[in-house]
């Protein structure tokens, strides 16, 4: 094996010191990154055909490209924010006023990458740009005290890595104008092991207009508390792993909006494939997980696949009225292999109108757009393939599940309820009803009609 030195590539980042901190090895358009000092010398073996960089072994038929990342850091204190641009990065500017920092990058032709860290009572970011960018959180600590604490206007695709072992927490201020305290005019894929705190005092805590990915990879997404939706994203939610936790909440839990717009195939799903979301609702005529049609594209059928991971609603007593996961389409459990774990807790309790003797229920589970099922193409589908859900409808005049059609051909859906005293549906369908041996009932059961 020998042992050949890429003179021209890393002892150009060598000698730019700290400001030339990774490099990156391209393979089918992804990366992983490595730092400088894992890749000064790259052992070559079988004539060339393979190299190695940081203990790892790559074919130099598969690699697309090496670069070097000439990050743009920034660190907040409580006496305000210094911005370091290294002499290599062309076309950005920095905008410094006490700790509320403002990125303006004109570039086109070359992938940024920002590093934020420190702590900031009166800090923010705002970031405007038009090409791709990546935003690594490195234990920053940013309350805003006018607007949201990060807003990325850029459309793009925004990487965002949360640092392994890191912990960062975004907080806007009360009365702004603001969207949400953590805000990207374009689409988040997310990764990295840390944890990331969102708190969004006058809207949303976290939002993406575009699609949001969580990776595998990804660790925690906390929401502590927001005065509308938890998460909110535009087109689609796709989740690979990590954990997101929702928590007092005035709005949704996690809400996916289609997007007419949109020329995304995944335009109006949201996938769970792997993870754990966990959200607790108190607040009447909302909804933990929300998948939402759109007027002005009726022919799209929103589609929820929940394939894996582990999913838990908690629905207080105060959250009348109210929905643990709805789709305004269809909804998908489990793949006929696997599927996923579903417990919904549902203390929310229900009424009966005095007046119109309307019974206003709160419900586990909700698959279509209305309650006659006559829109969007008749859709209110529902499909167990696999995976276990598990109702535990306590709340009095609370519902198990409403849906048009009802088809089970793998796991298990049970509806708990008390033994009386409650009026508690177990499952309501309108359509066609197939697989009664995939489905069990405690002290409630089956429903045509109120």
């Amino acid at each position: 094996m020998k042992k050949l030195l890429l003179c021209g590539l890393f002892m150009t980042a060598l000698c730019m010191g700290t400001q030339a901190q990774w490099i990156r090895v391209w393979k089918a358009g992804e990366s992983i990154r490595y730092a400088v000092s894992d890749a000064a010398t790259i052992p070559y073996a079988t004539a060339g055909a393979t190299l190695t960089i940081g203990g790892d072994a790559y074919s130099t038929a598969e690699i697309d490209s090496i670069t070097i990342v000439n990050p743009i850091t920034i660190a907040w204190t409580e006496n305000g924010a210094t911005v370091d641009i290294p002499e290599s990065v062309e076309g950005v500017t920095a905008t410094i006023n006490g700790g509320n920092v403002t990125i303006d990058n004109i570039n086109t032709w070359s992938e940024q990458e920002i590093i934020l860290s420190g702590t900031s009572s009166a800090g923010s970011l705002t970031y405007n740009g038009d090409y791709k960018a990546k935003f690594h959180l490195n234990g920053v600590n940013l309350t805003s005290s006018s607007g949201a604490a990060i807003d990325i206007q850029c459309g793009k695709r925004i990487d965002l890595i949360v640092e392994e072992g890191t912990i960062n927490t975004i907080i806007d201020a009360a009365g702004g104008e603001q969207n949400a305290a953590f805000y990207c005019r374009g689409h988040i894929e997310a990764s990295g092991g840390g944890a990331l705190t969102v708190q969004g005092n006058t809207h949303h805590a976290f939002a993406s207009k575009e699609y949001l990915f969580l990776k595998k990879s990804f660790g925690t997404l906390n929401i502590a508390g927001a005065a509308a939706d938890g998460i909110h994203c535009g087109e689609y939610f796709l989740m690979n792993g990590g954990t997101i936790a929702v928590n007092n909440i005035s709005g949704d839990g996690l809400q996916v909006e289609t997007d007419d717009e949109s020329d995304e195939l995944e335009n109006g799903t949201f996938v769970m494939n792997g993870g754990y979301i966990n959200i607790t609702m108190a607040t009447a005529d909302t909804k933990g997980i929300r998948l939402d049609a759109n007027d002005l594209v009726p022919s799209l059928v929103p589609q929820m696949y929940l394939y894996g991971g582990t999913i838990t609603v908690t629905m207080a007593t105060t959250a009348t009225d109210s929905k643990a996961i709805a789709s305004d389409g269809d909804m998908t459990i489990g793949d006929g292999q696997n599927g996923p774990d579903i417990t919904i807790n549902m203390n929310a309790v229900g009424y009966k109108d005095g007046t119109t003797a309307e019974k206003i229920r709160s419900t586990g589970l909700k698959v279509g757009k209305s309650d006659d099922y006559d829109n969007y193409g008749g859709t209110g589908n529902f499909l167990m393939q696999g995976g276990t859900v598990i109702i535990n409808a306590t709340g009095n005049y609370s519902r198990g599940m409403n849906t048009n059609n009802f088809t089970a051909t793998g796991g298990l859906l049970s509806v708990i309820a008390p033994r009386t005293g409650s009026n508690i549906q177990g499952i309501k369908y309108a359509g066609t009803r197939t697989g009664d041996t995939y489905v069990k009932f405690q002290y409630c059961g089956w429903k045509t009609s109120e």
